[in-house]
């Protein structure tokens, strides 16, 4: 049996700090990528980030990072984050990147993803927290299966290879979150 084959049968993930320099390096690797940073945005049009800059998003106090793992073999596989968290208004934006390729579509950035928002209702006091997808990628499917309700479209916003696409916003209140199990 392989790894890949063992890794269609559990879904579990763990979500970790990124504390270690060869974490960072992951996972700005994986945000280096075209095919991942194409769809992103960290403000000024920045897509891609450095390890340096990933580092120093570490340390703020409004965003939080985490790797999520596959808790059978522990392997770091995405990361997912609650970014510009406010907590005078009680809200902050979520994002997640499926770093390997090999775990994508089976749900672990689903549960991720859910595993992140419990502790920002909870913990942190969110009352809301949005997302938005560019128009066509994939990744709508994981906002859907978390019970995020569509609040409207940001037109010709977002640029890949020189073409505009709209960006699809959501949200979800505390009182909608059910985690994912």
């Amino acid at each position: 049996m392989t790894l890949r084959s063992l890794s269609r049968k559990r879904k579990d993930v763990s979500l970790r700090p990124l504390d270690r320099p060869e974490l960072i390096e992951l996972v700005a690797g994986w945000l280096a990528r075209k095919e991942n940073y194409q769809w992103l945005d960290f403000g000024d049009g920045a897509q891609a980030l450095t390890p340096m800059w990933l580092k120093i998003l570490t340390q703020r106090k409004q965003t939080i990072l985490r790797v999520y793992t596959s808790d059978e073999f522990d392997l770091p596989i995405g990361v997912v984050a609650l970014d510009d968290v406010d907590p005078i208004l009680h809200t902050a934006r979520l994002w997640a990147v499926a770093g390997d390729k090999s775990f994508a579509a089976r749900g672990y950035a689903t549960r991720a993803a859910s595993k992140m928002l419990t502790p920002g209702f909870r913990e942190l006091g969110l009352h809301a927290i949005n997302t938005w997808v560019v128009d066509g990628n994939p990744s709508i499917r994981t906002v859907e299966r978390l019970n995020f309700r569509y609040i409207g479209r940001q037109r010709q916003c977002h640029y890949i290879d020189g073409q505009p696409h709209d960006r699809l916003w959501f949200d979800l209140l505390a009182s909608e979150h059910e985690e994912i199990d």
